[in-house]
């Protein structure tokens, strides 16, 4: 019996260990967004979905301040959740795409198609 629960309780701790050092692992990698569209984006900000709470330009975390097509960009200071999206590309145009999950240490993308409400 005691032995049961001996192994019990490594095989617990085993997993709460591997459990922590995924998430610290996650936690590690930088948030990134993949731009799938066939445009350089300029400007890029992000809003909890349904608000106008636009984050600053993630633009700018990149070194030459735009986001080609193709290109993955470095996204600081948003949390795990569901956003809006607002961006403005090299041509002029300006575009919403709304509800796009973003996961912390993960990577997200706009595809083409997802430009729906775009303006210039």
């Amino acid at each position: 019996m005691q032995a049961r629960c001996a192994v019990t309780k490594l095989v617990l701790a085993t997993l709460t260990i591997a459990a922590t050092t995924s998430l610290a692992s996650a936690q590690g990698k930088p948030t990134r967004f993949w731009n799938l569209t066939r445009q350089t984006i300029s400007e890029f900000y992000l809003a909890p979905a349904g608000t106008t709470n636009w984050g600053p330009n993630q633009c700018k975390n990149d070194k030459d301040g735009t986001v080609d097509s193709d290109e993955r960009l470095r996204i600081t200071d948003v949390a795990s959740g569901t956003y809006d999206a607002k961006l403005t590309d090299v041509s002029g145009r300006s575009c919403l795409v709304r509800n796009i999950k973003v996961d912390t240490g993960g990577i997200f993308s706009i595809e083409e198609k997802e430009l729906t409400s775009c303006s210039r």
